[in-house]
């Protein structure tokens, strides 16, 4: 039984290990898509589209591998929480990719036209804001930090600031139809980014199901741990 528990630990240990390297890969993809449109850089674009092939087949692997643990191990207590977390993170980190890829195509279909330089600023912005969360929820998670969780939603709300207020810097550009037909699918890259965001700090309200077992949103009323005093 000890040696059976001891391959179900490794099995559950390798999945996480799988899955840490595809949110390396995600935050990659943050990087080369933002780079696809402020530049504009169509090879990074491709670029995006290639590890995205890679994060998908990785998925379905993970996917696979999980059914087979659960269906031979029948995990309870903290293991059953662990391959819940591990279910959610891998399609989590799948949907994060395809907002990369939904980024990379707009630099595609925008390469060429006009721009505004104070909205690429903004969009590159968001991109420098988003790769830190990335690596925060992800470290969270390795060291199973809850006080490191909790840094998330503070850490997303200037991204969901800088995407209530693109709009404003869309508007700025109707003067001018070439712009204004760029800066539009620019609202897209911005919403792409802004859920990102909120991808990762869903990573973090999983570590802490993780570590509490309660499942709740990330906001300043519920957070796990949290006194009426806000101790």
């Amino acid at each position: 039984m000890t040696e059976i528990r001891s391959r179900f630990h490794k099995e559950l240990a390798d999945l996480e290990e799988t899955l840490l390297t595809v949110a390396d890969q995600a935050e990659q993809m943050v990087a080369l898509a933002v780079d696809a449109v402020c530049v504009p850089d169509m090879d990074k674009a491709a670029r995006v589209m290639a590890l995205d092939q890679r994060v998908d087949k990785t998925y379905l692997d993970v996917h696979n591998r999980w059914m087979a643990v659960m269906a031979l191990q029948q995990p309870i207590a903290g293991d059953l929480r662990m391959m819940s977390v591990l279910l959610h993170l891998n399609t989590t980190l799948e949907r994060m990719g395809d907002q990369c890829v939904n980024i990379a195509k707009l630099a595609q279909v925008t390469f060429g036209l006009p721009r505004s330089e104070r909205i690429v600023a903004q969009i590159r912005e968001m991109g420098d804001l988003v790769r830190p969360m990335i690596r925060t929820g992800v470290e969270a998670l390795v060291r199973r930090d809850l006080e490191q969780a909790r840094l998330l939603p503070a850490m997303d709300e200037p991204v969901d600031y800088l995407n209530r207020n693109m709009y404003k810097e869309v508007v700025d550009c109707g003067p001018d139809p070439a712009v204004l037909e760029w800066a539009t699918r620019m609202m897209m890259v911005s919403r792409a980014l802004e859920r990102i965001g909120d991808q990762v700090v869903d990573i973090a309200e999983q570590t802490a199901f993780l570590l509490t077992g309660e499942m709740v949103e990330f906001n300043e009323e519920a957070i796990p741990g949290r006194t009426e005093d806000g101790d």
